[in-house]
């Protein structure tokens, strides 16, 4: 199996790809010693167990049918880039920007991807805000290339002219 994901920085960023999911999710809280129906484990996208209980992210629909009280309805947006489970930065990058706009958002990493979970009703400006990310750090290598050679072209003139 192919496991090694991308860790340059600059090129998680430009390449992220997010895909918005259609479905809205929810958070859901479940003590250790409570009996679970087997759907929470089998449409849950992602679990994580902790000492007060056990945390579920599910579609909103199954939890509101099985009756649990939920947290957080939300959308989930998957960056579709193999991120390296060891790479610095990315989500750091990508957080500090949808906080600089006050946009709320949880994240799971998985082996191959990172998930965003973000309010629902905000998930198309964070689709355009990801999209403006990534976008500027292409435009922000080609300006710098444009201003090194601007740069080195006006050194060589100098130098022409001594």
């Amino acid at each position: 199996m192919e496991s090694d994901g991308e860790s340059d920085l600059e090129t998680l960023i430009r390449t992220m790809r997010p895909c918005l999911v259609p479905e809205v999710f929810v958070f859901l809280n479940l003590h250790n010693n409570d009996e679970l129906p087997g759907e929470i484990f089998q449409k849950s996208v992602f679990t994580f167990k902790e000492k007060e209980g056990n945390t579920f992210v599910l579609p909103r629909p199954i939890v509101e049918r099985l009756g649990y009280q939920y947290e957080y309805p939300c959308r989930m947006i998957t960056l579709e880039v193999h991120s390296s489970l060891s790479a610095v930065g990315f989500l750091a990058v990508i957080l500090r920007h949808l906080a600089d706009q006050g946009v709320s958002c949880n994240v799971a990493s998985g082996f191959f991807h990172d998930h965003l979970f973000v309010p629902d009703g905000e998930e198309e400006n964070v689709m355009e805000l990801l999209k403006i990310l990534s976008e500027s750090v292409g435009d922000s290598s080609e300006e710098d290339s444009v201003e090194e050679e601007e740069l080195e072209e006006s050194d060589l003139q100098e130098e022409s002219e001594n």
